[in-house]
């Protein structure tokens, strides 16, 4: 990836980020520690998630120009996100991008944004004693 191509670009554009959101949501909704805070109907969260990571890998503003900044903590904290939700989070991301078949550097790069991102979100302590 040249210094000029972002994220975005490099993994296809648009037809892969509708990819990962698609195989991602049903992951998500079958696992039992995230079920609980997403809406039993995903086709908004699918379409916000999609217009998110397009412009959050580099590609066109879709999620400012339709919702505004994504000010990603102040969206989630009416959810009680945990430490062990970041992981689940980010165990159904993994998941995706194996079946979405991104690997190498690029996956790196993309990993590395949504961890610091999945962990930033968090908003409770752990429910575990």
């Amino acid at each position: 990836m040249s210094n000029q191509t972002t994220i975005y670009e490099a993994i296809g554009g648009a037809p892969t980020i509708r990819q990962i959101v698609e195989v991602f949501y049903p992951r998500v909704k079958a696992h039992p520690l995230l079920d609980p805070i997403f809406p039993e109907d995903l086709t908004e969260t699918i379409e916000n998630q999609y217009m998110f990571l397009t412009q959050f890998f580099g590609g066109p503003g879709l999620y400012t120009e339709k919702k505004g900044h994504p000010m990603l903590r102040a969206r989630h904290m009416p959810f009680e996100i945990t430490p062990e939700r970041a992981e689940a989070w980010l165990t159904c991301m993994h998941e995706t991008l194996d079946e979405v078949g991104i690997h190498g550097p690029i996956r790196e790069q993309m990993w590395s944004r949504l961890a610091m991102s999945a962990y930033h979100m968090v908003n409770h302590e752990s429910n575990t004693q």
